[in-house]
């Protein structure tokens, strides 16, 4: 396959699997098409292109030429200079070729941009019946924190990296957290968990999580304990990063009871006990790892081909399909 057919099939299955309507990923698709349209010569100079089709900033091709054929990709939650050198050397000492370095966390201009998908959560929770005005004025606070939070960052050494030692380079990373969630929604839903031991063993049936336990990594209750009823599950998976920790009480006065997710802070946490939600952390690396399968799985399957995937950097690859 092409390197740029593996990324529009990806968007399109980020797309497929956002929790979102329909109707309001087009909205948004629209408006970016509508805004370039008044935009000058010299203004869309600067514009990026990619915004046209796909509405996850945090998600690029950050290296290399659209019409690269892949047969062979290492693959990774964090690939950075240390990885993208280690795949240096693996294509030096090997006769099978690596063709690209794939990344679940963003890096270069995806990193930078990050920020800009948070406004998912908006939509999300507005979904799930916080009032839209309460999503948007928190979530808006937040995201300025983050903005700033990426602002002294060094985003392009990575891609520097992959650039001087000419290896394209792509991550994939709310394609692959639409999919997890929407995973991990549909499930929840299915089985219908009564307690909070319920949900943990359901993910404990999960490959990606098995892994993760026998590292010693296993999905744990944070608030509330094995014999809470679950309530109404939120799967808070997608969207960037760790939304507003003020959100929590929204969220419960929405009727959600039961909050899975990647990782809490600490700040967060507290905030969600005192809002009295119980709380499970299913695992950061695993729930990434998770997603990312499920993406190159259903990538393989559109485009007809299968990827040779060397994992790395707490990634493996394990078909669902």
């Amino acid at each position: 396959m092409k390197l740029k057919d593996l990324y529009h099939q990806a968007i399109e299955i980020g797309l497929k699997n956002d929790l979102r309507p329909k109707e309001e990923i087009e909205r948004l698709l629209k408006e970016e098409k509508e805004k370039y349209g008044k935009l000058s010569e010299k203004e869309k100079e600067k514009f990026d292109l990619d915004r046209l089709f796909n509405p996850y900033a945090d998600s690029r091709v950050l290296n290399g030429d659209l019409e690269t054929e892949i047969k062979r990709a290492v693959a990774g939650i964090d690939m950075e200079v240390g990885e993208i050198l280690l795949t240096y050397v693996l294509n030096l000492s090997s006769s099978e070729k690596i063709d690209l370095v794939i990344s679940h966390h963003p890096e270069g201009r995806a990193l930078a941009q990050l920020y800009q998908v948070m406004k998912l959560q908006i939509d999300l929770l507005t979904e799930a019946g916080v009032t839209p005005s309460v999503a948007e004025q928190l979530m808006e606070k937040r995201i300025g924190e983050v903005e700033r939070r990426l602002l002294p960052i060094n985003h392009h050494r990575a891609v520097d990296a992959a650039r001087v030692l000419n290896l394209p380079f792509i991550c994939l990373h709310t394609p692959a957290d639409n999919c997890v969630t929407r995973y991990l929604t549909e499930l929840f839903e299915k089985k219908k968990p009564f307690r909070l031991k319920e949900i943990i063993n359901l993910l404990e049936e999960i490959p990606e999580y098995q892994k993760s336990i026998r590292l010693g990594i296993c999905p744990k209750i944070l608030s509330g304990s094995e014999d809470s009823r679950a309530g109404k599950i939120y799967v808070d998976m997608t969207g960037g990063t760790e939304g507003s920790k003020d959100i929590f009480e929204k969220q419960a006065a929405a009727g959600l009871s039961t909050l899975v997710g990647m990782h809490f802070s600490e700040e967060a946490l507290e905030m969600a006990k005192k809002a009295n939600l119980n709380i499970i952390v299913a695992g950061h690396i695993a729930s990434d790892t998770l997603g990312l399968n499920l993406l190159l799985d259903q990538v393989e399957k559109e485009l007809g081909e299968k990827l040779e995937i060397m994992g790395l950097s707490g990634f493996e690859r394990i078909r669902h399909m």
